[in-house]
């Protein structure tokens, strides 16, 4: 009898899901599952483990919850276990659960504990061996992170100060009370925009927050409002969408979500619909070289989800264009991830298909940071406040991604930008934008902040 415990991150959006059993029993449970939930099924069928539960720490902002989906694969066996703390109801059939309620699994108990402050319907789950008293883990959801804790502001401005005095009582009051030997496993990692500057490491322990996390540290509510509003990051658009969508129910796809080969005649009349979003997955350097006029390019990075959240509609059909139709399913997992369920189509055969019918192509200049300095091409930069306070290209203006959509008009349309970011992809993300929206004197610094700093030119700050 052993008991199983595993940690299973989706990247691009830093999100931990856990299974968790125990052989003896042959049962096991899923938290926080996401939409793409083979990997559970196939994890439990490898370990002998029959999956009996399904939990879900709250209702998520920042991704597309799979538990429904999951149920669904199970042949809809499994419990769906949700909190209905804080006056939390749902638009699904689910079992609610509340502080004090304990599930066991073999020699695995799990204790749910209200953790109000992320969410008011917050819970965690205390981890414990059978007929012990000490727990051993807590699956702190988003209310508690390494170097970090959960952002309160995502229910809006009326909510804010109510959750942010619940966060502080969670902290100090639960987890701050904790054994320090207990191990702390979250529902997200350095990347998510759930709470500010959570850290790189996947886990910790609660010693270890005592003494370095910053916001653990504050015994103060009012030292702990001011530092909570400070350091709060931007709020995706895709938030307070997914929100919704999460309480109501995802629509179960029973798999990943359909999306077409089309022909370049097809793919041609598809996208000339108004409706239909046009993204581009190719790497900035063979995007900018020639792509479909009207193309986004988000590249197929990780990161590719949070950017989709950011810029597209889940309620118009996306065209995809790739480098060759192999990457596709990829690209479909990672925006179903955050939401998008509605694919036009994708274009068969890559962007060769397309330049091979003779189809017109657009362009966007590819400037160096040797060509940039010195040059009259005026610096574009797309970071983060926190990077752009932390040192910029001389002269440069700052309009931040997520934003700038709103701000075009800010822009003169007859300057010539050089838009760049920390690495790139942000660059080529907003250029493309920019084209998109009629800027036609506009190019991308492959490299970009971090090929400038590598060649020791000026900063400012």
């Amino acid at each position: 009898m052993t008991m199983r415990f595993e940690q299973i991150l989706a990247e691009g959006i830093a999100q931990c899901s856990y299974l968790l059993g125990d052989t003896g029993s042959g049962t096991a449970a899923v938290v926080d599952p996401r939409p793409d939930c083979d990997i559970y099924i196939e994890r439990a069928k490898a370990l002998g483990l029959t999956i009996t539960h399904v939990f879900e720490t709250h209702i998520h902002a920042d991704f597309l919850s799979g538990a429904r989906e999951l149920v669904d694969r199970l042949d809809g066996t499994p419990k769906l276990c949700v909190s209905v703390e804080g006056g939390a109801e749902y638009d699904f059939e689910h079992e609610g659960i509340r502080d004090g309620d304990k599930f066991s699994f073999g020699q695995l108990t799990l204790e749910t504990r209200h953790t109000p402050g992320h969410t008011p319907e917050h819970v965690s789950f205390l981890l414990y061996e059978k007929d012990n008293d000490d727990p051993w883990g807590v699956l702190s959801g988003d209310s508690f992170f390494v170097d970090s804790v959960g952002r309160p502001d995502l229910l809006g401005d009326d909510k804010t100060e109510e959750l942010t005095e619940a966060l502080f009582r969670t902290t100090q009051d639960f987890y701050m009370q904790l054994p320090e030997g207990v191990l702390v496993y979250p529902c997200h990692g350095a990347g998510s925009a759930c709470g500010p500057n959570i850290g790189d490491r996947m886990s910790t322990s609660i010693a270890y927050e005592k003494a370095h996390n910053q916001y653990a540290r504050i015994t103060d509510l009012e030292a702990f409002k001011d530092a909570m509003t400070k350091d709060a990051p931007p709020v995706p658009t895709h938030y307070p969408r997914l929100k919704k969508v999460n309480a109501a129910g995802p629509e179960v796809m029973h798999g990943l979500p359909r999306c077409i080969g089309k022909s370049p005649k097809e793919f041609e009349a598809l996208i000339a619909d108004k409706d239909v979003q046009l993204v581009d997955i190719r790497d900035m350097l063979a995007f900018g070289g020639g792509f479909i006029e009207g193309s986004l390019n988000i590249g197929l990075q990780p990161i590719l989800s949070v950017w989709a959240g950011w810029m597209l509609d889940p309620d118009k059909p996306i065209a995809l264009v790739s480098e060759t139709s192999a990457e596709i399913d990829e690209a479909v997992l990672r925006l179903w991830r955050v939401g998008f369920t509605k694919f036009a189509g994708y274009l068969n055969g890559g962007i060769a298909a397309w330049r091979t019918s003779g189809r017109p192509l657009a362009h966007i200049p590819q400037v160096t940071v040797q060509e940039l300095k010195g040059s009259d091409l005026t610096p574009l930069d797309v970071r983060k406040d926190e990077e752009w306070d932390g040192g910029r290209i001389p002269g440069a203006l700052h309009h931040f991604l997520g934003t700038i959509e709103d701000e075009m008009d800010e822009l003169d349309r007859s300057t010539d930008y050089a838009v760049y970011c920390q690495g790139g992809y942000r660059a080529s993300v907003a250029a493309s934008l920019l084209h998109r929206a009629g800027f036609k004197n506009v190019s991308a610094v492959p490299g970009s902040f971090g090929a400038w700093s590598a060649q020791d030119y000026p900063v400012e700050s």
